[in-house]
């Protein structure tokens, strides 16, 4: 049976080696999912196979927003301090592309020689994942409403992962978002080793709670929670006025751990990588030179020079992501470094088909702070509307912005370049697939 094992994982690997070579030579992609989908056909156990070979630990990397850049970070923090890492660069999160990822660094036979694999994985297959796999490291990110016609309420989902994780060994090490009601709870829940992560920085507190907060009930009582305030959504500082249920101790200073890239969200992945570092043994001067240089995984809040222009794409594919996109622009505007914002709406698989989460989103900041926005993609004109509510909420402010509705993304691409200032940076704000189109118009390569 080994025997046979082995030949159908060599047999696996070999064919899906094959797929990859033909697919990259051919431009079709980067062959991240069909090579794993082959492999899983011929062998049904290749994944956990390559899981027992990783040899210091698998991490996995779960959370509705904030997966690709954090699961990037770790990896080039382990990778400065001389591991060899296995990763799932390209974003592709459901059990085939895991497969893929693995696939791509064994030799062909089949062997894995790597230190550690940092997979992120989506939150809906994480229980699927955990029922043949047993990664030594959680690191769990937020949990926040995505994809409506997808996915149920927050509580469902952290009640499968608690399911899930909470028959792993003792010694598999969870690190947890504490500014997350429901997340905090889960972690307090678990048997295994649980560190959480979080901010401890008043003056970043939002003046009032966004629409699109997700949970600001107890998760043990049902009682509203009083925050003392919120750095994003429902993620911030709270106790509960009924039960003795309140946020737990954080395992690391958010006021001692600077970061590069802009946003609030980032300072979540930021301090989320470092826990995670400083739990797998590596000391704060590696983790701290890694955050100094690092460079943002492709459209999240990833930089590029096109014509001469300074540009930046914040893929925001939910209310959250979106408000926070939001926020970040809005606070360059106000430092006269950006005023104008390209903003893309689809509605395919990868998106999301239900696109009516753009109503619990605050664009009113966005329209209020004047410039110009482009709006485009397959809904442009739902995202157009949206944009008009937004400005009829306002109709008498000092410096109105100007709106252009431009459904075809070429031209609205080229006119957003067009019309950015030599010495400001523009802002492309798409959902997923949108994202994609986005980066290959500009730089000519596709991700997928």
């Amino acid at each position: 049976m080994q025997l046979l094992n082995r030949v159908r994982l060599g047999a696996g690997v070999a064919i899906a080696k094959t797929i990859t070579a033909i697919v990259k030579g051919l431009n079709l992609g980067a062959a991240s999912v069909l090579p794993g989908l082959i492999a899983q056909r011929i062998h049904p156990r290749v994944l956990p196979l390559l899981f027992e070979q990783v040899k210091s630990g698998v991490v996995l990397v779960v959370g509705t927003n904030g997966k690709t850049t954090t699961s990037l970070l770790l990896r080039t923090i382990l990778e400065n301090a001389g591991k060899r890492v296995t990763h799932n660069a390209t974003g592709a999160n459901l059990i085939n592309g895991l497969i893929t990822a693995l696939l791509a660094d064994t030799n062909l036979i089949g062997t894995l020689d790597r230190d550690y694999a940092i997979l992120e994985v989506d939150e809906n297959i994480l229980p699927l994942v955990l029922k043949d796999c047993r990664p030594q490291y959680i690191l769990v990110l937020n949990l926040f409403r995505d994809q409506l016609d997808r996915y149920g309420e927050v509580d469902s989902i952290s009640r499968r992962w608690q399911g899930a994780i909470a028959p792993l060994p003792g010694d598999t090490t969870i690190v947890i978002n504490g500014d997350d009601p429901t997340l905090n709870f889960l972690g307090k829940n678990l048997p295994q080793t649980v560190r959480f992560f979080g901010l401890t920085e008043p003056d970043l507190y939002l003046k009032e709670i966004p629409h699109a907060v997700d949970s600001i009930y107890c998760p043990q009582c049902g009682a509203s929670l009083d925050y003392a305030g919120v750095y994003l959504s429902h993620l911030g500082d709270y106790t509960c006025p009924s039960c003795d249920f309140k946020k737990s101790d954080l395992n690391i200073d958010s006021r001692e751990w600077g970061q590069i890239l802009i946003g609030i969200y980032n300072k979540y992945n930021t301090l989320a990588a470092a826990l995670m570092a400083q739990s797998m043994g590596i000391n704060r001067d590696e983790i701290n030179q890694t955050i100094r240089t690092f460079k943002a995984a492709f459209g999240r809040a990833e930089e590029l020079t096109i014509e001469g222009k300074h540009i930046r794409i914040l893929l925001s594919k939910n209310p959250v992501g979106l408000n926070e996109s939001i926020r970040a622009v809005n606070d360059l505007k106000l430092q006269g470094k950006s005023s104008v914002a390209l903003l893309i709406l689809n509605d395919r698989t990868p998106d999301g088909t239900d696109v009516s989460w753009i109503w619990d989103v605050d664009t009113e900041p966005l329209t209020a702070s004047g410039g110009t926005i482009i709006v485009s993609g397959d809904r442009t004109y739902d995202m157009a509307l949206r944009i008009q509510y937004s400005q009829d909420q306002a109709p008498d402010q000092a410096n109105p912005c100007k709106v252009i509705i431009e459904p075809n993304l070429e031209a609205a691409v080229q006119g957003a370049i067009a019309a950015t200032p030599a010495d400001e940076t523009l802002h492309i704000i798409p959902t997923y697939s949108a994202m994609l189109e986005v980066r290959k118009l500009l730089t000519g390569r596709e991700i997928l």
